[in-house]
């Protein structure tokens, strides 16, 4: 088969003849390959439009006709066809160069060392006395206004102040070793 010119392997292919189409591609893998490359700049894309256009000379063999020009010149019109749709398609990232998606989870250890601080907290603010922990509860963890949570506690603005104040220093004081383990791992409290 290697005797025999392009176009007359091309009349066996239309055939079905397979040992005529692999004499072909023998003979024009390698230039077909470079000459994608050269058009898409990128081996792997190259190969494959090579294989494309491998695929449709043996899918549509019986359309060539000899008397509309060389084997050549229409094969690799077809390369270069191929070559520049491949060129025109949105192209893909190569998956190693995709990033990693970030995972929106805590991981493990800040979960823990988050349930560890609430703890910690949780143990602080239960020792304060009841009239500090009440005044905390209602300006911090509710939300109310130092007036509004005077009144609840039926106290002047100044003692409801005052009764904060303490409850912070006790609780500055209480977690502060916890403070120095959070500034040394890296996270700001």
């Amino acid at each position: 088969m290697d005797g025999l010119a392009d176009e007359a392997l091309m009349a066996r292919i239309a055939e079905g003849d397979r040992t005529a189409f692999a004499a072909l591609v023998t003979r024009h893998l390698d230039r077909a390959v470079r000459t994608a490359q050269r058009l898409l700049g990128d081996r792997g894309e190259a190969e494959d439009v090579a294989q494309d256009s491998f695929l449709r000379l043996w899918q549509h063999a019986e359309r060539w006709r000899p008397e509309g020009g060389r084997f050549t010149t229409w094969f690799y019109r077809v390369v270069v066809n191929a070559s520049i749709d491949r060129l025109r398609r949105p192209r893909s990232l190569p998956i190693d160069d995709v990033p990693e998606p970030e995972d929106e989870q805590p991981n493990a250890f800040r979960t823990l060392h988050q349930t560890e601080v609430a703890r910690s907290v949780k143990a602080a603010v239960g020792e304060l006395p009841e009239r500090q922990r009440t005044a905390l509860t209602l300006c911090h963890y509710e939300g109310l206004g130092n007036i509004e949570a005077a009144e609840v506690m039926g106290i002047t603005v100044g003692a409801l102040e005052s009764l904060l104040i303490r409850a912070k220093r006790h609780l500055r004081d209480r977690l502060k070793p916890l403070m120095s383990d959070l500034v040394e791992d890296g996270h700001e409290a």
